[in-house]
């Protein structure tokens, strides 16, 4: 199964299963909720291979993975059998140490993650229609028009039912009357009620609140809204609802509860949302959009200065929810929005800054994590860019936001909008075209996303070169954890590891630990270790039961079944002897070790003696690896020696 070795150590990293409230996961990050946070292991989570980096905002526990994410979320909730897909009720996550704003987008979050995929393919489908038809490729009235839109539109029409959905999944109410609540909300007749020309009568007449009641519930007067396309009004609703199902469920006895729960909630939340709930989430929302106009319009280029240039900060702590909250209920009610076009510099200054350090670093292995962060950077996923080339060095990520600042400075110059929620990077273009086609405003956002990617290729080109190939702090931190994760991932013990020099180790060579026959790392049969995610090395198939120092060391980690043993050299190098595969399943029979932790040991001494046949008779695989688990401070890991070798000949040269 693909990413199993991947899942089960990230599993074991937030501190196993039944730790795990839920998990759910977006364009680049699993998302989980922990019972209690403080059981995760950040460090050795960080240094897993296959994780970029580790984000704890909005309550919730975000693994960095990247674009192949949903993949490897499908195996994770496989190998962790959690059930419902991973949105496990989390009644029992403890929120007490949450602030406010943590709440806030922890149920934004939680409402909007699952659907922002179709809600940008939704946006991409009725762009691209709005961009044929502006060059004069399409008909309004053209069958294929006519079907692209419905595709593109129905989703945002039918928002409140999609959103009725994914709010009960939050509040823990049925999602079928989730959805029909939303579909109460859009009812035909509903709709056709908020533009009829029979008026009984208007409320608060000259206030902001003014309102033309076209019809009555129980001789009630209802203030009709528009609720097609509309966020705050159904996820104010399920919030009621939850509170009336909590309580039908507790009066209600369980014989009748099957239909009279839902009757309950339906004939009440219904009702009450036209009557009060609707409304006012409306005014609250058309408020908010009023506010954010306002405050647009004070200064639309410091406003696209100041956003543009955080945005990507905003992104690592999860708060753009809140803006993206604020974008979809602008577009609700006004048929636009100023805010988040404001960003959409942020990710080609992002790509530019990393199309610049492609061509100025030496390092293979900073060059091949350039490309593929490029290219997902160009279709807005900035995340491989952000967490695994800029934020790292610093002064690249600093250069990237100064140019997403230039490039929301001239969005707000020419005050461009969208004009329907889109896709991300260049999938966002044609959500600018507006009513009138390709005007200046979405000339403008053009010239800024080609100001923001230059300005961000320039800036890198001058100002950034040093810090490219330089050793980097985020190295550094996840190296220091990088051997207890190892070690972790064969054995159940921690292991005290002594924290690495930042600057690349001088060269040195080490000894055999072992006499038989080399094995290249790549051919051996455990993919942890054939793959290099725990560090270059070689593995040896042993003809002799004893394992000698490499060179002169200090044993930081000795596992009590004695087959795994880590040590440190006078040198700085890391090393890991794992002796066999699986091996620890022994529980110690057969291995006998000779030195414990924090000795000091010279080139050739005997560290553990083990049997052979113990382990093959076991129909377990003798085959060990040595692993230099700090190999990212050194440049080349290299194995100078084949076919057979004895102990004390020379194996490795680490340069």
């Amino acid at each position: 199964m693909a990413y199993e070795e991947l899942s089960k150590n990230i599993i074991k990293n937030v501190g196993g299963k039944d730790n795990v409230a839920s998990v759910v996961h977006c364009t680049t990050r699993l998302r989980f909720k922990l019972k209690d946070e403080k059981k995760a292991d950040d460090s050795a989570m960080k240094a897993t291979d296959g994780v970029i980096s580790v984000v704890k905002s909005g309550g919730q526990y975000q693994v960095v993975i990247g674009n192949n994410v949903a993949d490897v979320y499908d195996t994770l909730i496989k190998v962790g059998g959690f059930s419902d897909g991973g949105s496990v009720p989390d009644d029992y996550v403890d929120k007490s140490n949450m602030s406010i704003l943590d709440k806030f987008i922890d149920l934004v979050s939680s409402i909007f993650s699952p659907i922002l995929g179709p809600l940008s393919a939704a946006g991409m489908i009725k762009g691209f229609n709005a961009m044929f038809v502006a060059f004069g490729w399409l008909k309004a009235t053209d069958g294929t028009y006519i079907i692209l839109n419905a595709i593109g539109d129905g989703l945002f029409y039918f928002l409140p039912v999609i959103l009725g959905i994914s709010a009960a999944k939050k509040f823990k109410v049925d999602i079928i009357l989730g959805s029909a609540i939303g579909a109460a909300l859009v009812y035909p007749t509903i709709v056709s009620l908020n533009s009829s020309k029979n008026v009984l009568f208007t409320l608060f007449k000259g206030t902001f609140f003014q309102s033309q009641i076209h019809t009555t519930f129980l001789k009630i007067p209802v203030i009709m809204m528009n609720y097609t396309s509309s966020v705050i009004p159904i996820i104010a609703a399920m919030w009621f609802a939850s509170k009336v199902q909590k309580v039908a469920r507790r009066v209600i006895p369980d014989v009748v509860k099957t239909f009279l729960v839902p009757f309950v909630v339906l004939l009440i939340t219904v009702p009450i949302t036209f009557l009060v709930i609707g409304p006012l989430s409306t005014w609250l929302g058309s408020l908010i959009s009023a506010i954010c106009v306002g405050i647009y319009n004070l200064s639309p280029i410091l406003a696209g200065l100041v956003l543009g240039g955080f945005w990507q900060v905003l992104v690592m702590f999860g708060l753009h929810w809140a803006l993206v909250a604020i974008g979809m209920s602008n577009i609700a009610t006004q048929g636009f929005d100023i805010i988040l076009p404001l960003m959409i510099g942020t990710t080609f200054a992002q790509t530019g800054v990393v199309i610049a350090m492609f061509l100025q670093t030496k390092n293979e292995k900073t060059k091949g994590l350039t490309i593929p962060a490029i290219i997902s950077g160009i279709f807005g996923v900035t995340e491989p860019a952000i967490y695994g080339l800029t934020l790292p060095r610093k002064k690249p990520f600093i250069l990237s936001c100064i140019g997403g600042a230039v490039g929301g400075g001239i969005v707000g110059l020419f005050k461009s909008k969208i004009w329907m929620m889109g896709g991300m990077g260049i999938f966002n273009i044609p959500a600018f075209i507006g009513k009138n086609g390709l005007d200046m405003p979405f000339y403008g956002m053009l010239i800024a996303i080609v100001v923001s990617l230059i300005l961000g290729f320039l800036l890198q080109i001058i100002f950034g070169k040093k810090s490219v190939d330089e050793p980097l702090d985020a190295e550094a931190v996840e190296t220091a954890g990088a051997t207890s994760t190892q070690a972790d991932s064969m054995s159940h013990n921690n292991a005290t590891v002594v924290e690495p020099e930042i600057n690349y180790n001088q060269s040195t060579k080490l000894a055999s630990p072992l006499t038989g026959t080399i094995v290249p790392l790549a051919d051996i049969k455990d993919e942890v270790f054939s793959s290099g995610a725990m560090g270059q090395g070689v593995a040896i198939e042993p003809s002799v039961g004893e394992v000698v120092a490499p060179a002169d060391a200090t044993v930081q980690m000795v596992f009590p079944t004695g087959h795994a043993v880590g040590l440190t050299t006078d040198d700085g190098a890391e090393i890991l002897i794992h002796i066999g595969m699986d091996t620890v399943q022994l529980d110690g029979k057969g291995f006998e070790t000779l030195v414990k932790k924090g000795d000091h040991v010279t080139a050739g001494q005997l560290l553990v003696k083990f049997d052979i046949d113990t382990i093959k008779d076991a129909k377990l695989e003798v085959t060990t690896p040595i692993i230099i688990t700090n190999t990212k401070n050194y440049h080349e890991v290299k194995t100078v020696a084949t076919g057979k070798i004895n102990q004390k000949d020379e194996l490795l040269e680490l340069k």
